[in-house]
């Protein structure tokens, strides 16, 4: 029998049964606990076998067994009300505490009694933005982000600036003692001047840092309440000012006032579109662009556009809160974190602009780096347990286990939310070793099948438009020639075509946009070979 659960005591009481065989008046006795955790039909069963009971008793001393059980379960349940009411009526027990506890108890677990779910100030916000920016208030919107992106710019110019002339006396400080090495100086000496200008470094770069976040912080909390205020203004309808104010508002927008700031020069775009229908019996039609770009293209901010900053950001806006998203493929190694390569590039990037709508880039990193470490740790316990179990060659296995828990394997990837980019909404980050530059990858790559997993996500989550790195890098070097581009892009090409035939079965076949993207490379010749390998 189970154990009995709560406060309820456990009674034990005869069951008695009179029956008859022949001549002889036999009597069965059964001690029973109460309450009665087991079967019944079960415990008749057992009782027929254990007692050697007669076959034709078998449906009469079910029916008894059963009666006898119900009445005194009953009468439990009678006592016990009673206790109960007797309680309450004394004083015992609040009742107003005992009706909070039931009425808790129906809205947890009855659906007509629930209480109906709360949407969140995110939720709210996100309406009220959607509402916003496809309404004619969306220029005075995107005036006011483009108006603190150059405020942020120009705060991150001056930050550089700073660290540079830093870094030039520091050196020149440097060589003057590096002159007198030997001399009156010793590597005591040197040592002790350097590890005064990393604090020094430390100290500056962690000031700007604080005055970066504290900036953000501020321009979120106003901008959202001018939203808000914005959009509740607008819904009266004896506020007409508003109305005229935005028929009439100017295209304001700030220019940094360094000319040769941080612009990004825009490069010739080369780029080959394609339209192509796939599918066994119900086709979907595709759209595939081919283009030379470097991936952070689509998320840099073009303020040297004067007359088209609104028309570059409008599109992104629309559809923040659409099934219409867009997503890139950033190649990361396996450290969640913002400190080289090309994650650092675009943590850059993102921190140039304050995103109103989501955590920022290095809180986002944080959560990941969280749920991953959950995730090693329930992981490696199961597979330690595993090697535990054998003895050839676990040692080894066991140490690689619980070697970098925080670092995540190649093929697996984890996604950030932006809305402060250019093109973009979601980031795919996607592990990548060395392996990704040799002759050898093949379809069943760790890259390739994380690049079917990010196709996956994009259809249950409404991307339609990702950017893909053709031929899995972001950077050409020696050893990738001609022939070793064709060979990649035809791997690629093949199996992101198989990958989208399998969408059918995923999403029901909605059309979608992929972008192939080729690093900036000086021969144009490779765009042209490589458009023709789908």
């Amino acid at each position: 029998m189970k154990p009995n659960k709560g406060k309820t005591l456990t009674r034990e009481r005869d069951y008695v049964y009179k029956f008859s065989a022949g001549n002889e008046h036999l009597v069965l006795t059964v001690p029973l606990k109460f309450p009665v955790q087991e079967n019944i039909s079960h415990l008749h069963g057992r009782l027929m076998v254990l007692h050697n009971l007669p076959c034709f008793i078998e449906n009469d001393l079910k029916q008894s067994l059963s009666k006898f059980v119900e009445e005194e379960t009953i009468k439990d349940y009678d006592r016990e009300a009673e206790v109960a009411l007797e309680a309450v009526k004394s004083g015992k027990v609040d009742i107003n505490q005992l009706a909070d506890t039931w009425a808790k108890a129906y809205k947890e677990t009855t659906l007509e009694h629930a209480k109906p779910e709360e949407t969140s100030w995110d939720e709210d916000f996100a309406d009220v933005y959607h509402d916003l920016i496809h309404s004619p208030a969306s220029e005075m919107l995107l005036n006011l982000e483009h108006n603190y992106f150059v405020s942020i710019s120009e705060l991150i110019s001056e930050r550089d600036v700073e660290l540079k002339k830093l870094r030039e006396r520091q050196g020149a400080e440097m060589d003057k003692v590096m002159q007198e090495l030997g001399k009156s100086l010793t590597d005591q000496d040197v040592n002790s001047l350097a590890a005064q200008h990393f604090e020094s470094q430390q100290d500056l770069e962690n000031k700007w840092t604080n005055e970066l976040k504290q900036t953000t912080a501020i321009q979120k909390q106003e901008y959202q309440e001018w939203v808000i205020k914005l959009h509740q203004d607008l819904k009266n309808p004896n506020n007409s000012s508003v109305s005229d104010e935005i028929k009439v508002q100017p295209s304001q927008l700030r220019e940094s006032v360094e000319g040769n700031g941080r612009i990004y020069e825009e490069q010739r775009l080369l780029e080959e579109s394609f339209t192509i229908h796939l599918g066994a019996q119900l086709k979907t039609m595709h759209n595939l662009r081919l283009l030379r770009a470097d991936m952070l293209d689509f998320c840099k901010h073009k303020r040297n556009h004067r007359s088209g900053v609104k028309l570059h950001r409008l599109q992104t806006a629309m559809s923040l809160y659409s099934t219409s998203l867009c997503g890139l493929v950033l190649l990361v190694d396996n450290r969640i974190s913002s400190y080289s390569g090309i994650k650092r590039d675009f943590a850059t990037v993102c921190q140039e602009c304050t995103d109103f709508h989501f955590p920022g880039i290095q809180e986002q990193l944080e959560i990941v780096q969280k749920v991953v470490l959950k995730a090693r740790a329930q992981r490696s316990s199961k597979t330690k347990r595993h090697y535990e179990n054998k003895i050839s060659g676990s040692e080894d296995k066991l140490k690689n286990i619980e070697r970098n828990q925080s670092n995540i394997l190649p093929g697996e990837f984890y996604i950030t939310r932006h809305s402060n980019l250019s093109e973009i909404h979601v980031a795919f980050h996607l592990c990548v070793d060395d392996n990704v530059r040799s002759v050898n990858v093949t379809a069943r790559d760790p890259a390739i099948m994380g690049l079917r997993n990010i196709l996956k996500v994009c259809c249950t989550h409404d991307i339609t438009t990702i950017s893909i790195p053709l031929l899995l890098v972001h950077e050409m070097s020696e050893e990738m020639t001609i022939p070793w581009c064709l060979k990649r892009a035809e791997l690629v090409f093949k199996c992101v075509k198989g990958f989208m035939m399998e969408m059918a079965s995923w999403d029901g076949g909605i059309s979608r946009t992929v972008q192939f993207l080729v690093p900036q490379v000086g021969e144009t010749k490779v765009i042209s070979s490589l458009g023709d390998c789908w």
